[in-house]
Parts: structure tokens; C-alpha cells; sequence
């Protein structure tokens, strides 16, 4: 082993002896390099290597690539970089060679090289780096899309891209973004070669027999590519992306009608397609003489929407779906959304709106999200009635739904509703218990500002009857901040000692009841006691925090200090794994004052 990594060292020496001697790097600087690279060398030769060892040999050779620019930018000395350089950009690409060789699954290694080669101008590795890693990677479809780039972009040859995307289009024959890339990628020649054709024709050069081939030329090879595109992937979605690329290129009309015609004929079971040509109407050209007023603009608006809504409705009554009244409905939110001075044009999408959201309702096709803003809509226009009857008509279209049930109930909430009572009652009846959570918070909320005392201790008994373990839990917390809020101390101590037995029961509940007695004038440090001796036998074994501050209430100034000696060793005895470090280290801080 030391021999080859003597004959390693020996091999820098004609680099380290120019720098030298142009002035780069200092006899102490060159020496340090040596017995740098003398260690990380060992490392690489090792028995056993360790990839982080070949990952720092690299980065350590970069940082001295790095150095080596800055001082020739600093001593404007740009010669020999054939003898400088090249030797440690072959060395880095070797120590790459040997590294992914040895972990042939790691991407980021592979990437890293890739970008070694670009920063520093070997571009002939790259082809190298790409076709070793596409021989172990061919599963991963980004790989080939970067490297189809990396021909086309870097090294300007559409031929080598295209041969890389056939090549991927046989591992990958149903992968959406090859197929895309490799459309981007056709429309990307063909306006290189236009551009070409157009240079040449301006300086009038004779181009003998070349010809640039019309077909070509108006992206026909591009059209191949989408027909055996959607041959593959029948997806509106997918023919709308193909088309959206198509249209970033100023010479690809006749490609786009032919997109367009083919989404028309074959995919008009789709939504998709429906809302992409509703939308297009937005971008059809307006009247000129129309657009110098803020009236005429908004009346060219309201025009180019009437048309997106005709294609809409046409859309329903061919496929009327949850998916396309979505549609319908989103747009007009959208359009609503926009904001605007002039108050027809507000009026007129509100109307629409509404009209929209009332038909979709109708057909059993509104999806629940937008009854929230349908709600939202009547309630800011003073339309109550309409509020609490679209309320009502949704927690019966969605009745298993806790948030529609929360919205509507909360809506009748601030419209002043006498049936309220009633339909929590009914809402818990239809919603799965274990996400009622909100409904009896809300309820908790409407109960103590509307109904008597009797009632809402009848609710909160309800609640503390229920099945599910975290509604009954933060119940009990409710109840008892309740009793405290109305009848006082006695009677949330009262309450305390009716449930403290119950289980389940939180931490909460009984830090709550501790606060409670703290906030009296002369707090019962005995009744302190037994709240913190009660939550202990629950949550003893598992929180720290619990006898921390229970040795700091002994240490306050109604405890008896003497105490905290045993609740330490009970607590020592008590706690089980990582609570027991938790608790030894906060302890320590509570004793010398600074906790």
C-alpha cells in the first residue's frame, strides 16, 4: 500500500513544481498539499474504504481547484493550465471512476460527478459519466431526461438526444415526462434549425445541396412524437401538457390545431377537456376601441366569461359529473375572486356564481369544500334565509361529514337559529364518534352563551358518558373550567372530586384544578397535595415535568421543603426510561436556582 500511494504523491510532483514556480502557491503551501494528499491517499487504499474517505479526497482536490482559479484571477496569470490543472481535473475524475464503481446504487455520487464535469469543462466525461450510470440506472426515468438534456443543451447534438430518448422509451414505453421532454425536445431542434435556416438566408450563402426539409422544419417530427405519445397515454391531461408545450413555440400552429382537433374528437368524456377549451375562450381576442375605458374592459371581460360559461354549460349537459360541475364552479370562484371597480361586472359573477353552486347542489354534484364559500357568499351579500337553508341542504347532502356539520352549525350560530339544540343532537347521531371532537366543542361554546345552566350540565353529562376516550377527557376539562367560571371554587372542587375517578382522564384536568386552588387567596397547600398524589398514580411513571413541579410547590412558599427528599425518590422509583435522565438533569437546575 505505500508504495502506490508514494507513486500517487510522485505523480503530482511536475503540477506542485509549476506552481511553484509561476508564483500560484508557496514552497510551505505545496508542502502542506503533500501531506494532505499523503493522508487522504492512505484512506483510498485502505482494507476496508468508507465512501465519506473518497467523497473528502474529491472535495479536498476541488477546494484546491477553487484556489488555484482565484490566485490566477488575483495574479492575472492564465498559462499552463495543461500542466496545473488537467492533471488534478483527470485525478478527480478518476477518484470518481473508482467511487461509483465501488457504489454503483448511489445516485447523488453519480450526480456529483456529473456536475464536477460541467463546472470544470469536461464535457466529452459527461457522455461517459451519463452512459456508465444509465447502464446501472435505466429503472429511473429522470436520469435519462438529464441526460437527453445534457446532449442537446450542452453538447448541441439533437441526434445523440434523440437516440437517449428511444432508448429510455423502451425501459419507460408509458412514462408521461419522457414522452414530454421528448416532444420539448423535437420543437427545440426544429427551432434551431429554423433559426439556421434563416441566418443562412440572410447572409445569402449558397448552401450547394443541403436542404432544410420543409417537413421537418413546420415540426412534423414533433407530431410523430405526440402520436406515438397518445397511442401510449390516453389522458386529456396528458394531450393538454403535450399542447401547453407546443404553444411556447411561435411556429407550431398547425401542430396545435391538430392537438386540439384530436382533444375535441377523443377526449371530450373527460372534464379536463372541457375545462381547457372553456378556459381558451379567455384568450380570445377582444375589440381594440373597447379597452381605453375601465366600462369597456370590464364589459370585454364579461364578455370573454359569458363564452367560457357557454362552453361550461355545454359541458354539463353532455357530462354532467361531479368532476365537471367542479370545474364550472372553481372558474366561477376564480372569476369572482378577481377583483375589480366596476360593480356590474362584481354584480354579474356573483350572480353567476350562485346560480352556478345552486344548480351543482341540485344535481347532487357539488363537492362539499365549496358550500363553505357558497355560505360565505350569502352571509357577506345579507341573504340569511338563503345562509340556513344552504346549511341545511348540506349537512344533508354530506350528514357523515364533521366539517360540514361544524360550518353549517356555526352558520345557524350566527344567524340567531332556534333549531341549533336540535340539530347538534342530530349531528352527533351521524358522524363517526371518533372525529365528533369539534361538534361537542362547538356545542360546549353555543351551550354556555344560549341555554340555561341546567341544560348545559346536562350536555356536559353527556359528554362525559361518550365512548370515545378524547372526548370525554377534554369534557371533564371543559366541565370543570365551567363550574369554576359559574359556580366558583366549591363548586369545580366539588366537580373535581366527582370525576377524578372517572377515567379516562387527562394531565390537563388535574393542572387545571391545581391552577384553580392556586388563584385562591389562601391556597390549601393539603388540597395541592392530593391533586398532584392524584395525577401521579395516572401519569407517574411517564412525566418528569409532573413531580418537577410538584417538588417546586414544596419549595414555594405555602410547602414544607423538607418533602422534596422523598417525592425524589419516589419519583427515581416511579419514572421508567428517558424520564428518569429528564427528570435527574432538571432536578440538578431546580437545585442550584436556575430552573
Amino acid at each position: 500500500m505505500a508504495e502506490i500511494v508514494q507513486h500517487r504523491i510522485e505523480e503530482r510532483i511536475p503540477e506542485l513544481e509549476q506552481l511553484e514556480r509561476v508564483g500560484l502557491f508557496t514552497k510551505k503551501e505545496v508542502k502542506s498539499i503533500i501531506k494532505r494528499a499523503t493522508a487522504l491517499e492512505y484512506k483510498l487504499h485502505r482494507l476496508i474504504i468508507n465512501k465519506e474517505d473518497f467523497i473528502a479526497y474529491i472535495q479536498y482536490e476541488i477546494n484546491v481547484l477553487e484556489l488555484i482559479k482565484k490566485r490566477r484571477a488575483h495574479i492575472h496569470y492564465q498559462f499552463k493550465k495543461e500542466e496545473i490543472e488537467f492533471p488534478v481535473i483527470h485525478r478527480i475524475n478518476s477518484v470518481f471512476r473508482r467511487a461509483t464503481n465501488k457504489w454503483k446504487d448511489d445516485v447523488q455520487l453519480w450526480l456529483s460527478h456529473v456536475a464536477f464535469c460541467k463546472k470544470w469543462a469536461t464535457k466529452g466525461q459527461i457522455s461517459k459519466v451519463f452512459s456508465a450510470m444509465l447502464a446501472i440506472h435505466p429503472d429511473k426515468p429522470a436520469l435519462w431526461i438529464m441526460a437527453a438534456k445534457n446532449e442537446l443543451e450542452d453538447r448541441n447534438s439533437s441526434e445523440s438526444a434523440r437516440h437517449l430518448f428511444l432508448r429510455a422509451l423502451r425501459f419507460h414505453p408509458d412514462n408521461k415526462k419522457v414522452y414530454q421532454e421528448y416532444f420539448r425536445m423535437e420543437l427545440l431542434h426544429c427551432e434551431k434549425l429554423r433559426k439556421q435556416k434563416k441566418e443562412l438566408e440572410k447572409a445569402e450563402m449558397d448552401l450547394g445541396e443541403y436542404e432544410f426539409s420543409p417537413e421537418i422544419l413546420s415540426g412534423k417530427l414533433a407530431e410523430v412524437v405526440y402520436r406515438d405519445a397518445t397511442g401510449k397515454i390516453k389522458e386529456a391531461e396528458f394531450v393538454i401538457s403535450l399542447l401547453n408545450i407546443a404553444a411556447i413555440f411561435d411556429f407550431t400552429k398547425e401542430l396545435q390545431d391538430f392537438i386540439l382537433q384530436d382533444l375535441q374528437a377523443n377526449y371530450t368524456e373527460d372534464s379536463l377537456t372541457w375545462d381547457f377549451m372553456a378556459k381558451r375562450e379567455l384568450e380570445a381576442p377582444g375589440a381594440g376601441e373597447e379597452l381605453q375605458t375601465a366600462k369597456g374592459r370590464a364589459s370585454d371581460i364579461n364578455r370573454r366569461e359569458e363564452r367560457c360559461c357557454q362552453v361550461y354549460e355545454e359541458a354539463v349537459k353532455s357530462l354532467s359529473t361531479e368532476p365537471m360541475w367542479t370545474c364550472y364552479v372553481a372558474f366561477c370562484l376564480e372569476r369572482l375572486k378577481r377583483k375589480t371597480n366596476v360593480q356590474e361586472l362584481k354584480e354579474k359573477r356573483q350572480e353567476r356564481q350562485l346560480g352556478v353552486l345552486q344548480r351543482a347542489h341540485d344535481s347532487s354534484l357539488l363537492k362539499e369544500e365549496y358550500y363553505k364559500n357558497w355560505l360565505q357568499i350569502l352571509l357577506s351579500s345579507g341573504d340569511a334565509e338563503g345562509a340556513a337553508s344552504v346549511a341545511m341542504a348540506a349537512t344533508q347532502r354530506y350528514s357523515q361529514s364533521v366539517s360540514v356539520w361544524s360550518l353549517s352549525l356555526r352558520t345557524l350560530m350566527q344567524l340567531g337559529s332556534g333549531d341549533v339544540g336540535r340539530l347538534f343532537q342530530e349531528a352527533l347521531t351521524h358522524v363517526n364518534p371518533k372525529e365528533s371532537l369539534p361538534l361537542w366543542q362547538l356545542q360546549v361554546q353555543w351551550s354556555v352563551a344560549n341555554q340555561s345552566p341546567e341544560e348545559t350540565e346536562a350536555m356536559f353529562k353527556r359528554g362525559l358518558l361518550s365512548a370515545v376516550a378524547v372526548v370525554a377527557m377534554e369534557m371533564k376539562e371543559r366541565y370543570l373550567d365551567w363550574s369554576y367560571s359559574t359556580g366558583g371554587y366549591k363548586k369545580s372542587r366539588k366537580t373535581f372530586t366527582s370525576l377524578q375517578e372517572n377515567r379516562p382522564l387527562s394531565k390537563a384536568f388535574f393542572t387545571r384544578m391545581i391552577e384553580i386552588e392556586k388563584e385562591q387567596e389562601t391556597p390549601k397547600m393539603n388540597n395541592l397535595r392530593d391533586y398532584y398524589e392524584r395525577a401521579l398514580q395516572e401519569f407517574g411513571t411517564s412525566d418528569d415535568d409532573l413531580w418537577l413541579h410538584y417538588i417546586q410547590e414544596e419549595l414555594g412558599a405555602f410547602g414544607q421543603p423538607e418533602n422534596c427528599g422523598k417525592i425524589h425518590w419516589r419519583a427515581m422509583k416511579f419514572l421508567e426510561g428517558e424520564c428518569v435522565e429528564r427528570f435527574t438533569s432538571k432536578y440538578t437546575l431546580v437545585q442550584t436556582g436556575h430552573l
